[in-house]
Parts: structure tokens; C-alpha cells; sequence
């Protein structure tokens, strides 16, 4: 096999329409499974909707005030928006250690570490996957969602990074099925970062997450 390359980089401007994100990531998949593409991290932005992972509780979509999709991911209700990092991760898992626990734990590591990057001090919490921190009020409140699906070893869909969202859109859900804890966002944290400085900040970040994947040839 040829070496492992860095994965390609791309980001989307403005905001992308939400199935045709779908069709894309599907139409990497295939390539990448096949050998006609190399992997992928695709960083955009989505207009208001939300989505329906696979273990979605049609009780949980409180209000839907915006459009709701089939993801086809894992996981349940999830809120995207303008003012959100949503990063789409596309790596072949047949060659980088075929183990979904360890990628989705490398993956939280990744939010973590460019939180880190940023000056917000994020963790894991058990039993919980996600990112979580205390906002301003003490409260463990959850800031990155993670939502993964694995197609013949490689990987679709990934991570979302609240910036500056209208936390408010939360509310027509129960964000992946946790009622108890609030949301909140960089912004709501007084870090008033850039999608540029949060992008800058996920690059620097990312061979520490690469590092953490096997590679098996």
C-alpha cells in the first residue's frame, strides 16, 4: 500500500445545504473506499436544521421549527447552525486500526485539544460521549457534539463546535438525548474566536489526533 498521507483539508464558505453535505460525504466514501480518493476533513457551516441520528426518540423533537433530516449516523438528535464549526471526518479506518471506539475517543481528543488551543479547559465525561465544560455559572454544559458512522471502515460524518450559535435553536430538542445539561458556546465562554481561529486551531491540532490511529501498513 501506498503511505498514509495527510488528510485533505477543505473548507466550505458560507453555508452548505444539508443533504447535499449527505451525497458528498457519501460520494467521498466510495472513492475513498475504492482507492480513487485520498481521506478528507471537511469544515463548513450549515443553515438551521436538525438531524435524527439512529437512535433518534421521535419524543425528543420538542419543536421543529426548523427542517429535520436522517443522518444515517449514530446517536440521536442533534442541532446545526450558522455560528457552528461542523467538521465532516473521512478516514479509512481499514488502514489507520479498525477499532470505532478509538477513533470516536481520538476524535473527542481532537475537540478537546484545539478547546485547549483556544483557552477553554474541555473533557470527556463518562457515560456521555461529547465535549464538555463548566459555563459561566459552574454548570457542566456541553459545547461539541460527536456523531460517527463507519462504512466499510471509513469514516463519515464527525464533530460540532458551538462558536457562536443561537443557543435558543437548541430548544426544540433534547440535545442527543441529555435534558439535564445545558448547551453553551465559546462565545457564551467570553472567547470571542474567529471560524478562522477555530480552524487554525483544529490544524494544529490534528497530527496529535492522526498520531493516535494505527496505521497498519
Amino acid at each position: 500500500m501506498t503511505p498514509l498521507l495527510t488528510p485533505e483539508w477543505t473548507v466550505s464558505p458560507g453555508l452548505t445545504d444539508y443533504r447535499e453535505a449527505l451525497a458528498g460525504m457519501e460520494t467521498r466514501a466510495g472513492a475513498i473506499y475504492a482507492g480513487e480518493a485520498g481521506e478528507r476533513i471537511w469544515l463548513l457551516e450549515h443553515p438551521p436544521l436538525y438531524t435524527a441520528g439512529t437512535s433518534a426518540d421521535p419524543a425528543e423533537l420538542l419543536d421543529p421549527r426548523f427542517p429535520v433530516y436522517d443522518a444515517g449516523r449514530g446517536g440521536r438528535y442533534t442541532y446545526h447552525g450558522p455560528g457552528q464549526r461542523v467538521g465532516y471526518v473521512q478516514l479509512d479506518l481499514s488502514r489507520r486500526g479498525r477499532d470505532v471506539r478509538a477513533y470516536v475517543s481520538a476524535l473527542e481528543g481532537w475537540v478537546i485539544d484545539t478547546l485547549a488551543l483556544l483557552g477553554v479547559e474541555a473533557r470527556r465525561a463518562d457515560g456521555r460521549i461529547g465535549i464538555w465544560t463548566d459555563d459561566p455559572d459552574g454548570r457542566e454544559a456541553k459545547i461539541g457534539a460527536i456523531g460517527v458512522r463507519v462504512k466499510r471502515w471509513v469514516t463519515l460524518h464527525g464533530f460540532s463546535l458551538n462558536i457562536v450559535p443561537d443557543l435558543s435553536h437548541f430548544g426544540g430538542i433534547v440535545p442527543c438525548g441529555i435534558a439535564e445539561f445545558p448547551v453553551t458556546s465559546l462565545a457564551t465562554l467570553g472567547k470571542q474566536a474567529s471560524f478562522a481561529e477555530v480552524d487554525a486551531a483544529l490544524s494544529e491540532s490534528l497530527p496529535a489526533f492522526l498520531d493516535k490511529l494505527r496505521a497498519t501498513d
